[in-house]
Formats: C-alpha cells, sequence, structure tokens
C-alpha cells in the first residue's frame, strides 16, 4: 500500500467514523424531533451490556489453578466496582481498574 492509499484510507475511515458519531445528533437536534423509542431504549441498556461483554472477555482466560489462580483478576475487579460505586464515572473506573491491574501484575504477581 503507497503512502497515499493509507492517507485515503485513513481519511475514509475518519469520515465514516465521524459520520456515524455525528449522525444521530444532526437527526435530533431539533426540540419538537425526540428519537424514537428504541433508540432511548439502546441508550439506556446498550452500556451495561457493553460492559458486562468486556467483563467476560477480560476473564475468559483466568484459570483459578494456576499461576496467580485469579487474584489480580479479582481484586481489579472488586476495585473497578468499588471506584464505578463511589464515584458513577464509567471512564474513572475502567481506567482505575485497569490500573489496578497492571499495578499488581507488575509489582505483586
Amino acid at each position: 500500500m503507497t503512502a497515499v492509499q493509507m492517507g485515503l484510507t485513513i481519511a475514509v475511515c475518519t469520515a465514516a467514523t465521524m459520520l456515524t458519531r455525528f449522525l444521530p445528533f444532526l437527526v435530533f437536534s431539533s426540540k419538537e424531533q425526540q428519537p424514537p423509542e428504541v433508540v432511548r431504549y439502546l441508550g439506556r441498556v446498550l452500556p451495561a451490556a457493553i460492559f458486562g461483554m468486556l467483563i467476560v472477555y477480560c476473564l475468559k482466560g483466568v484459570t483459578p489453578f494456576s499461576g496467580s489462580h485469579g487474584i489480580p483478576e479479582a481484586l481489579a475487579l472488586l476495585a473497578t466496582i468499588a471506584l464505578h460505586k463511589w464515584k458513577h464515572q464509567t471512564l474513572l473506573s475502567v481506567a482505575g481498574g485497569t490500573l489496578c491491574y497492571v499495578l499488581l501484575v507488575q509489582l505483586v504477581f
């Protein structure tokens, strides 16, 4: 792939991503135009579903009968839950849990 082709590919991907991010705001920007019920429903349930999938993905390789027995993963998961219950900030919860896991794996286990 040439440099021009890479640049065009990145530009098209960027434009497509921006379009999918901004389009709902443009479509439902007026006061009288409300999102359909299905869009509001998805806005309520998708964050929890994505968190569930992320948890399953992150813990799928944990084996409690070998290595560190899943202790760093369990502690990081508890830290994530505690941070989310305390501050209700998704980014803080994910970043804090990730930092906790990395520190445990690098310094303790």
